[in-house]
């Protein structure tokens, strides 16, 4: 066997800081440029092809594309949010700052904050914010929301919201408050049927109310989580004179009785 002399590896050396430099370079542009599909395709998968981004431009790091809801694997469902979405990421020491506008739909973009470190629980905190989104997009999460095929504007307002990351588990802190307004279905002939608060509160045991604003539709209900699972216990009710006019969705929103319908999730 022949050795290796300190000389031979003097005279080798910058051949390998040169490939190794290379390489270094090479990596460090794929980590860089890389390419906004890498990000979709992760988005379509955690959600089930649920959520998608079409038509992306730009790098993971900073690019646009167009939001798409469907109905998941094989369903034809699927919506269009107007206009483009947009997303800057700006990683940091044990974590990463983003930033994400809709042209449609955010006055001002939503900040997160993404925490990694190394002991403490994984933290995903959203700065208080307030958004508008059409409610039509709904539909194209498939059953029941194609059906419903609701028309509105959706208020969303977020106060102290955090996702933690614990042994495989997620936990909600802060609230969102969901006011959906001026609300209209092709089930009814009655335009608009009226205007309602979805609150969620975060906790041990994360809670959703339902509550009505305005209309002749009226909706409430409670509900809490058992793990992952929600369950869910409200009533729709007709106002007097408004029955014939609501009936179909009576009908569909859950177990009718007269003006009145029980739903029941989980």
């Amino acid at each position: 066997m022949t050795a290796t002399t300190p000389t031979a590896i003097r005279h080798h050396a910058p051949w390998v800081w040169g490939w190794a430099g290379a390489l270094l370079g090479l990596a460090t542009m794929t980590v860089v440029l890389a390419p906004a599909r890498w990000l979709t395709d992760a988005i379509a998968q955690a959600s089930a092809q649920r959520v998608q981004l079409s038509d992306a431009r730009g790098s993971v790091w900073q690019g646009s594309a167009q939001l798409v809801l469907t109905g998941g694997v094989g369903s034809a469902d699927a919506l269009a949010l107007p206009g483009r979405v947009n997303w800057r990421i700006r990683p940091l020491w044990g974590g990463a700052h983003i930033q994400i506008s809709a042209d449609c739909c955010t006055p001002q973009p939503l900040n997160l904050a993404l925490s990694v470190p190394r002991q403490q629980p994984v933290r995903l905190t959203l700065v208080d914010n307030q958004s508008q989104w059409p409610a039509n997009l709904l539909a194209g999460l498939g059953t029941p929301w194609n059906t419903i095929r609701p028309q509105g504007q959706l208020l969303l307002s977020t106060q102290g919201v955090g996702l933690h990351w614990i042994n495989q588990r997620v936990s909600l802190q802060g609230s969102l408050q969901l006011d959906a307004t001026q609300m209209s279905t092709r089930l009814s002939t009655l335009v608009p049927m009226g205007s309602y608060r979805l609150m969620l509160l975060g906790g041990e045991t994360p809670t959703l109310s339902l509550s009505t604003l305005e209309g002749s539709f009226q909706l409430s209900g409670q509900g809490h989580w058992v793990g992952n699972a929600l369950r869910f216990r409200g009533e729709a009710m007709a106002s007097p004179g408004r029955v014939e006019a609501l009936s179909n969705l009576l009908n569909i929103i859950g177990r009718r009785d007269g003006a009145r319908s029980a739903i029941k999730v989980g």
